[in-house]
This record gives structure tokens, sequence and C-alpha cells, in this order.
């Protein structure tokens, strides 16, 4: 089983990147604990949505993009393709962003050159996708994040947590929001959190690397094996991210200029020593590195899947690059853009959420390996919420409260 893992630790890089490092330091450093509740929830909805998502593959042979360009006439799949694309776009913004951030953090390199380097290896990344496969990558990817993991986990281990009461982490496991900032920031974490390029790519990524079809006892085993990958990949990612918001609460509460990431590594250092600022930094580039290359991977599985365009992978990111560099260029503030990018993710989520729920639940499509009653409630009532939270956003943002 061991051997069949890893297809799911490649989508969770998607949940750990820079996008997740700004929404929740922001939502730690500027309102402790109260937001841990967001990221428990968001991460249990993420485990169900990537489950569904690989379980499309693995059953009918063909990506979640790819189901949809053949749904679609070709004026819908065009104006469908242009959401996800601007969702990828969002997406790539984030993660370069954050990893010229980090290079700026650690070595003092200028930002649009820290963009440009973080472009260079992320396309030495994706080579090593198109020459040595996709298990090769694999390993390149989980490595990255057993070094972002470590990065970021470092701080957790001497800031002085407050686990009980209402103001810890025991209150923070309750829902609720303190005025419009806090849900505003509830939906970036939310879209941090749950990645519409994730959803589209995981089922190529689990189609890719084990085929599809077979007996049904061989797709009764992958399923198997997929619930645990999930499993065990979003524990990682989830448990990541909560350390994050943790170590921003217990840290960086209070503290002037933590409303920037380069700021609250700056803190970071300060308060809990130069050791964990640069650990938080190396992890941070790795976040940026890894999650660029994914998102690229995500970019070209969606428009092949609803274009029925391929774009090598080296060529898309050579073009994906240019927003990035033109926001590091212009001086808009690289935290607030990564914060705002999010959002911008969670508004695409119900777009990749909806139909992937509608296809597993058809039995003409999964055959006997169609949702059951209790998952496919739990995935509508997700899809729900999800859409209800981003509703909620679109009314702070037209009546100017957002």
């Amino acid at each position: 089983m061991l051997h069949l893992l890893g297809p799911a630790f490649v989508a969770a890089i998607a949940y750990v990147d820079p996008g997740n490092v700004a929404a929740n330091l922001s939502a730690g450093a500027g309102y402790g604990y109260l937001l841990v509740w967001v990221l428990v929830l968001a991460n249990a909805m993420a485990v169900i949505v990537q489950y569904l998502s690989a379980k499309l593959g693995l059953v009918t042979g063909r990506s979640l993009p790819a189901l949809l360009g053949e749904r679609m006439p070709r004026r819908s799949r065009r104006a469908y393709w242009v959401q996800a694309e601007l969702v990828a776009a969002a997406t790539d913004l984030a993660e370069v962003i954050g990893g010229a951030i980090a290079l700026q953090i650690l070595f003092g390199v200028p930002l649009v050159a820290g963009g440009v380097i973080v472009g260079v290896v992320s396309m030495a990344l994706l080579t090593v996708q198109s020459r040595r496969g996709q298990r090769m990558f694999e390993f390149v990817v989980i490595g990255l994040l057993v070094i972002l993991t470590a990065g970021f986990l470092a701080g957790l281990a001497v800031s002085p947590i407050e686990w009980g009461g209402r103001d810890g982490v025991a209150g923070g496991l309750v829902p609720r929001f303190e005025g419009t900032p806090t849900v505003l920031l509830a939906v970036s974490m939310l879209g941090a959190t749950v990645m519409p390029h994730a959803i589209y790519l995981h089922s190529s990524l689990a189609l890719d690397r084990h085929g599809a079809g077979g007996d049904e006892d061989r797709v009764r085993r992958l399923l198997r094996v997929n619930r645990w990958d999930v499993a065990l990949a979003l524990f990682v990612a989830g448990g990541v991210n909560i350390a994050m918001l943790l170590v921003a609460a217990s840290a960086l509460r209070g503290v002037e200029g933590t409303d920037t990431i380069e700021g609250a590594a700056a803190a970071i250092s300060t308060h809990l020593g130069a050791g964990v600022g640069v650990a938080f930094g190396i992890g941070l580039l790795a976040s940026g590195l890894a999650s660029t290359s994914v998102g690229s991977y995500a970019g070209a599985q969606i428009m092949a899947g609803l274009l029925h365009i391929r774009v090598p992978l080296l060529v898309r990111r050579a073009v994906t690059l240019i927003p990035a560099l033109v926001i590091l260029a212009v001086g808009v503030s690289p935290t607030w853009a990564l914060v705002l990018s999010q959002v911008l993710l969670s508004m695409g989520i119900p777009f990749a959420l909806i139909p992937l729920v509608r296809f597993t639940s058809r039995a003409d499509l999964m055959g006997e390996f169609v949702n059951g009653r209790v998952l496919r409630l739990v995935a509508v009532a997700v899809t729900a919420a999800i859409v209800a939270l981003n509703l909620v956003l679109l009314g702070l943002v037209l009546t100017g409260n957002g």
C-alpha cells in the first residue's frame, strides 16, 4: 500500500502554499485563536473533496476537466475555461509571490528578481515530471513537503500556546465571527485550504498514477488506498495550517508589522529566535517552489480537458509567470495580494465542486461505486456551505464592508 501512496501528497501541496501562510498569519496575528475552527472545518471538507476527485478519475478513467469538456458545447467550455484559468492565475500569483518573499527574507533578494528565480526553479521541477515521470515528480514534491512542514512547525515548539479558555485554542474551535473583517479572512482561509485547482488536478493525478478500470476488486482496492492517501496527506497539510495560525496567535498577537509576511517573519525571529525565523523562511521557499510547480501542472490539465489543447508545461510556466512579476514590479503589497488571491480562489471553488459532486453521484458514470446516501448528503452540505460563504463575501464587497 505504501508504494501506491503519493498522488494525494502532490495535491496536498495546494493546501500549504504561500496563500495559506498569508491568510493564516493574518488571522492569528489579528484575531488570536478565533478562527481555528475555520481551518479544522476546511480541512475536513478538503478530505471529502479530494477523495471524490481521485475516485472520479479511478472509476471513470477521465479527469474532472475532461468530463466537463465532453459534456459542454464549445462556447460554454470556453467560458468555463476562462473562470478556471483565472483561478489558476490567482494560484500562480500567490505561489510566485510567496517564493519571492521567502528569498527576500532569507537572502535579501529583490522581489522581482526573486519571482524570476522561483519561476526558473519551478521550470526545473516541471522538467522532472516531463522527463522522469510522475513517480519521480511525487518524490521531489513530497521532499519539499517535508521541508516546509519542518519549517512551519519549528515555531510551534517554542510558542506559548494557550490551549484552554474562551480566548485559547478550545474557544477557537467554537464557530463564530467578530465583525466583517473576520468573515473576509475566513473566506480567504477557506479559499486557501479547499483549492479549486487541486480539485481539478487530483482526478488526473490518481488516473495517471494508477490507471482506470479493471475488475471491481482492483478498483475497490485502489479506492481503499486512495482513502488512506488523502487522509494522511491532508492530516499533514491541516496540521501545518493550524500550526501557522497558532504560532501567529501566540507570538504575534498585537505585534506591529505582522500584517505582512515579511513583518511576521521578522517578528518570529525577534520573539521566537533567529533559528525559527530562518526555518520559517526555508519553509516558505519550499512551499512556493512546490506549489507553483503543482499549480502549473494543474493549469495544463484544465486546459487539456476543457479546450482539448495541450501546451507544454514549461511554456505554460513561462507565460503564467508574467502576471506575478507585474504585481511585484508595480509595488502592490505582496501579502494583501496573497490574501485577495485566496478570496478569488474561494469564488472558483463552486465551479469545480458542484460538477464533482454531481458526477460522482451519477450511477450511469460511477456504476456500483456511485456515492452512497450518506456521502452524497455530506458532499452536498459541504458544497452548500462553501457557496453560502461566498455569497456572504460577495454581499460584503458590494456593500463596501469587505
